[in-house]
């Protein structure tokens, strides 16, 4: 089978080693495979997939259902699915654990389903699960205009949080509010921390999703209100700063670090379950939907990483395989 190769600097669609079936799996034949910043992160080394996983890029994947191990119900050879992968997606076939697989929702395409898995899970661990966010509680969503930024506001949406964001442009934070946030601010146009007691008429904010990191770490901590969750599930703006732990006593405030690649399979299959039940009938009714940016060959995988380098997409781009 072919799949993406890192050679030196360039991504090249070549000759792989066809994955074995394992118990509890099954293979799947890629129709598309969306590309997210942990893909351009691994691709320089830092991010390299966890034990055992594949080497080959791709967090997330649609397809067909072609081989199952023979413990594993409830999925049929030739059933459309969408799988949420710790690597491999950036091939033609892919070895996955069952539980990490879910039906494509009615009415979306192979491309559309790509775009599904990764962002929605992330979005929905981290708000949902690790922040524990209630209904009225506010979020912010740093990164708005993100893959995951992008179900982040729907789903705050959906289950009835007011969400506000940060984007790097004036059209992007048009596009959030178009989604459902409430408001936004754009990172060059000055501090969001300034906006934060507008928004929240003085409280702060319950729940902030940061991918940021080290630049956002004080902002942040003034944002949030009392009992307030800081989840950070990424690095962009630098890996150190200085605690206020004064602040973080007198706030009653919680730092939360999450990462989902490298959780346990059942870890994974209770959070994919939850989304079969809790956002699935969402996306079928139309009132949540995937958000592509763009579409390219997976063979042209390197302008896929040019485009989200960019900084100029919004939602997520997907790789198509013929």
């Amino acid at each position: 089978m072919k799949g993406i190769q890192i050679e030196g600097d360039r991504l090249v669609w070549t000759d792989v080693p066809r994955p074995a079936l394992e118990a509890g799996s099954i293979r799947i034949r890629v129709k598309a495979s969306a590309v997210n910043r942990a893909d351009l992160s691994q691709r320089t080394g830092g991010y390299p997939p966890p034990p055992g996983a594949s080497h080959i890029l791709g967090l997330e994947c649609s397809g067909v259902v072609d081989q199952i191990a023979a413990d594993v119900t409830g999925i049929a050879v030739g059933d459309a699915v969408c799988a949420l992968l710790a690597g491999g997606g950036h091939a033609e076939e892919v070895v996955v654990p069952a539980g990490q697989v879910l039906p494509i929702p009615r009415g979306l395409s192979f491309v559309q389903a790509a775009a599904l898995p990764e962002v929605f899970a992330t979005a929905y661990l981290n708000l949902y699960v690790e922040a524990a966010l209630r209904s009225g509680e506010r979020a912010l969503l740093h990164a708005g205009a993100s893959g995951v930024g992008t179900a982040g506001i729907q789903l705050c949406r959906a289950f009835g949080n007011p969400v506000y964001v940060t984007a790097g442009a004036d059209d992007k934070i048009e596009r959030c509010l178009a989604l459902g946030a409430s408001g936004g601010s754009n990172r060059h146009r000055g501090r969001f921390v300034e906006q934060v007691a507008g928004w929240t008429g003085g409280k702060g904010f319950d729940v902030i999703l940061d991918p940021v990191g080290a630049a956002y770490l004080n902002d942040n901590l003034d944002s949030l209100a009392l009992d307030g969750r800081l989840v950070l599930i990424g690095l962009m703006g630098g890996v150190s700063a200085e605690v206020p732990l004064r602040l973080m006593l007198m706030k009653r405030l919680r730092i939360i670090g999450s990462t989902l690649r490298a959780r346990p399979v059942a870890a994974k299959s209770v959070l994919m379950a939850a989304l079969h039940e809790r956002v699935w009938p969402l996306i079928e009714s139309g009132e949540i939907r995937p958000i592509v940016d763009a579409v390219i060959p997976i063979a042209e995988a390197g302008r896929a990483h040019e485009l989200i380098a960019s900084d100029t997409t919004f939602g997520k781009v997907v790789l198509a395989i013929d």
